[in-house]
């Protein structure tokens, strides 16, 4: 017979689940451009299925150090990126119903998988923009790439990058850090209650 967690966690699950369906009409990741001639900042908010924000001026800046355009239709991802995140709400519901330690387990591993393959693709896709130019752009600078940071900040010519998680990529992380949290003390906590096995 499987193991049950702990009425504790099941709350839990059940709070980081329903905190989740916010992140349907809250952007995810927040990319701000600042330089002298822009003191108001640029800003491009990532949604869970489009890209909004100052896209049409970044695209003119891109132009010019031969950038290809940010066109949020050519992004994949948005296709299925909801379906991600529904699958990770619906995890969580059930592994709170059920309150089964296998499952506690799958919902963890599919919140930190996604999470992994979500920062290698966001890596993969600002790596070819930044790196994929132009040879016949109007600034050229040798040995210079335009990668913006995965996460913190970088100087791009006389630009300051800024890339960190808006509200809805807070609360997917949130998310995903409470399913660990949870997993750890069904684990590694509560084993003279529970024994470890699933």
């Amino acid at each position: 017979m499987s193991k049950k967690i702990s009425k504790t966690t099941a709350i839990l699950l059940i709070i980081s689940a329903l905190a989740l369906i916010p992140s349907f009409w809250l952007p995810i990741w927040k990319i701000d451009l600042e330089a002298p001639q822009y003191p108001e900042g640029l800003s491009m908010q990532i949604w869970i299925d489009t890209i909004t924000g100052d896209v049409d001026k970044i695209n003119g800046l891109n132009h010019y150090i031969g950038m290809a355009k940010i066109e949020p239709e050519k992004f994949h991802e948005f296709d299925f990126l909801k379906y991600l995140v529904i699958a990770m709400i619906l995890l969580g519901l059930l592994t709170s119903i059920t309150r089964k330690r296998w499952m506690l387990i799958l919902h963890t591993l599919w919140m930190v998988g996604c999470g992994v393959w979500g920062a290698y693709d966001f890596w993969k896709w600002e790596y070819q923009y930044g790196h994929n130019l132009d040879e016949h752009a109007a600034i050229k600078v040798p040995g210079m790439a335009y990668q913006p940071p995965l996460f913190g900040y970088k100087q791009l010519l006389n630009f300051l990058a800024s890339s960190f998680p808006d509200w809805g990529g807070y609360l997917i992380i949130g998310a995903g850090f409470i399913a660990v949290a949870c997993l750890i003390k069904e684990l590694f906590f509560c084993k003279r209650k529970y024994s470890l096995k699933l």
